[in-house]
């Protein structure tokens, strides 16, 4: 048997390997997911959303891009923390001094002085650095509160938040004045996104949300058209 006839089998076997497989179910809970999926849309038609609009249309856009610039800014801290573990020590020593400079010449974080200074922001979370270290990202979930989810991300959501420093407001009442106020500024960002769901709502923020994870943990080598058209608009969030 020839050189050219045993590769040629070795492909068609590996051909075959490949049709054999079964697809794989992403969303084995789908029924669950869109109950929890049409409540918590129904909350957000009837109180988040018009708050945000409310919030989008009445407040100045400095107030605005400070109240976003100060979230952005705590965020910082999850990313250098899984910078470090996802084995990027230079990404994560200049968003280190990004966070320095924000809080120090920004007042707080108020202003972004270091993207001014071509320092760019970056975004990592826990549910990222257990994708990169080879954790498969499991059924995909609708969590009451978080939205889309997977099984993977869900225990990376308690440690960015712990990392955030919201764990360290001993004030109730200021803590559920932060946590509100973060949840109105994200669901305003996205107010203009929202034009772009065609379809199942349901499958459109499913199939976005886990296209965008996978580009994330990849570092954007995930070529997708999809995505480089709606990403940055749609899914520019930080989870709490």
């Amino acid at each position: 048997m020839s050189e050219e006839e045993i590769e040629k089998m070795v492909k068609d076997a590996e051909l075959h390997a490949e049709e054999d497989k079964e697809p794989i179910d992403v969303d084995p809970y789908e029924n669950l997911n869109r109950v929890v999926f049409n409540i918590s849309d129904s909350l957000d038609e009837n109180f988040l959303r018009p708050t945000a609009q409310i919030y989008s249309n009445y407040t100045p856009l400095f107030i605005k891009d400070s109240v976003t610039n100060f979230f952005y800014n705590l965020a910082e801290i999850d990313t250098v923390i899984n910078q470090l573990l996802q084995g990027k020590p230079k990404l994560a020593a200049e968003d280190s001094l990004r966070f320095v400079i924000n809080t120090t010449i920004g007042v707080g974080g108020i202003f972004d002085i270091a993207t001014r200074m071509g320092f760019e922001r970056h975004d990592e979370d826990f549910g990222q650095t257990l994708g990169v270290w080879g954790v498969a990202p499991g059924p995909y979930v609708f969590v009451p509160f978080v939205g889309p989810s997977t099984l993977r991300d869900i225990f990376g959501i308690p440690l960015s938040w712990y990392v955030s420093g919201s764990f360290a407001i001993e004030d109730d009442k200021t803590k559920i004045l932060f946590s509100f106020l973060d949840v109105i500024d994200t669901r305003e960002r996205i107010l203009a996104a929202e034009n772009l769901i065609v379809g199942d709502r349901y499958e459109f923020v499913k199939d976005a949300f886990l296209q965008s994870r996978e580009h994330s943990v990849q570092d954007g080598e995930v070529e997708d058209e999809f995505l480089s058209e709606f990403e940055d608009e749609l899914f520019d969030l930080d989870l709490p």
